[in-house]
């Protein structure tokens, strides 16, 4: 049975949403939200340069709820627990990156009483936050024992990112290292990383303290850096590390990190992605220690990146190939730990329907 799927939001995560809804089988685009009222009223395909698609754009939540579907790929820049509850009350299910990966109970009262109103499924997933800190952690975990420490880490180019009023405004790049401290951005981000880390904690049985350890650094441009924002000139931000840790004892047990770079020329301190170069680690120490890395989230050039970031693209992916999930399961919010196994599905030219037909 074809499940009925809505895209709001055409950003970078929503372009790769709808462009992976309409590769997956069991799928089908009936609607999309727009923001802006000259994208209102058109057809997706030409607003994104798709091709036609026969599926008109709509900036209005109430046109949304009435119409006929079982999902919502959720994924304005910053969410919007009214509109969330309003889609779930509707009867669509909701997959987001943008929020409720794990979140805690006491905060989430009006979301339960409306995916119980309308009998629909919350789900919080992604990247970074998302599969790179809690789920593949987790699964990784399962071939260790006496674990003392889980750490997911980012080692990524930010300027692949095309974003210039994102990466400016509220990541703080090409600002002061004081205005940058000061910037939305830690707050922004630690909601959804402070609850991978709680998951973890939770789940593998870390007596850590309840308050989760927030850090950041910066470093400077000493040379005149290019980036899609424009020139970061000498004394200007153009790195950021952040951290969230649990501890127990003062000792970190779970970590969460994130390393954002404009390349690794002309900083003070003199960071670099080190030997293995951008990409995502999951390590877990323990009986015995062991870690992963996953290389491909990035792209090759910046160039490349800017065109179609693979780590936008995935984040995209992980919330299209959970709708299967996420529509079956049960009314309410469903975490990593609530779903079975997440799997993509084959490419058309090599997938079931042709080997039957």
């Amino acid at each position: 049975m074809t499940i009925k799927v809505i895209q709001w939001a055409t950003g970078g995560v929503g372009r790769a949403a709808i462009e992976g809804v309409l590769s997956h089988p069991d799928l089908e685009l009936v609607g999309c939200w727009v923001h802006s009222a000259e994208k209102a009223g058109r057809d997706v395909g030409e607003v994104l340069d798709l091709g036609m698609l026969g599926v008109t754009t709509s900036s209005s939540l109430d046109e949304i709820c009435a119409l006929d579907a079982d999902c919502v790929v959720y994924s304005p820049l910053v969410a919007d627990e009214a509109e969330v509850v309003a889609l779930l009350r509707s009867g669509k299910n909701v997959v987001t990156p943008v929020g409720w990966i794990y979140p805690n109970p006491a905060a989430t009262t009006a979301i339960v009483e409306a995916c119980e109103a309308g009998g629909t499924t919350l789900h919080g997933t992604g990247i970074h936050p998302g599969g790179i800190t809690e789920r593949f952690p987790l699964m990784l975990s399962a071939v260790s024992a006496r674990v003392t420490h889980v750490r997911s880490e980012e080692f990524s180019d930010i300027r692949t990112y095309g974003a210039p009023d994102v990466i400016e405004h509220v990541m703080g790049f090409g600002k002061t290292p004081e205005e940058a401290l000061e910037s939305p951005m830690a707050a922004l981000l630690g909601g959804g990383f402070r609850s991978s880390v709680r998951m973890i904690v939770a789940e593998m049985g870390f007596a850590a303290d309840p308050r989760i350890e927030t850090l950041q650094e910066v470093a400077v441009a000493t040379a005149p850096i290019e980036s899609p924002m424009g020139v970061i000139e000498p004394g200007l931000v153009a790195a950021r590390r952040f951290h969230w840790r649990a501890l127990v004892d003062g000792v970190p047990v779970v970590t969460a990190t994130v390393n954002w770079l404009m390349g690794e020329e002309h900083l003070e301190p003199a960071w670099s992605f080190g030997e293995a170069g951008e990409r995502f680690e999951v390590q877990v120490t323990g009986d015995p220690s062991v870690s992963l890395t996953f290389k491909g989230l990035q792209p090759d050039t910046i160039e490349e990146g800017l065109v179609r970031n693979p780590g936008v693209v995935s984040t995209a992916n992980h919330c299209v190939n959970a709708i299967p999930y996420v529509v079956a399961a049960p009314p309410g919010i469903a975490t990593y730990l609530d779903l079975p196994l997440i799997a993509g599905r084959a490419a058309p030219e090599v997938g079931e329907q042709r080997r039957t037909s």
